[in-house]
């Protein structure tokens, strides 16, 4: 436990900031697994921008660097344009 009144501080806001980068890494990861379950190639489509906002939104906010978050819209364009020239 921490005994300064900084010390205490500082925990109330890296709580506060582990729920807010939980939040944002959950909604990624329930947006790309959409993307990847997607039975039509339209829905995928349609996810496609939501999931970019959300890696967008988590490099921004240094939860995520933002090469990191390039390489995962990169690798997410190219599945859905895999779907598509599937069928």
């Amino acid at each position: 436990m921490p005994n300064t009144k900084s010390a205490k501080k500082a925990l109330r806001k890296s709580l506060r900031r582990r729920q807010r980068n939980l939040m944002f890494k959950n909604w990624a990861r329930k947006v790309i697994k959409r993307i990847k379950k997607a039975e039509s190639v339209e829905e995928a489509q349609r996810l496609l921008p939501i999931a970019y906002k959300a890696l967008d939104k988590m490099a921004i906010r240094n939860i995520i660097h933002k090469n990191k978050a390039a390489r995962l819209k990169s690798k997410l364009a190219r599945l859905v344009n895999e779907m598509a020239a599937k069928g």
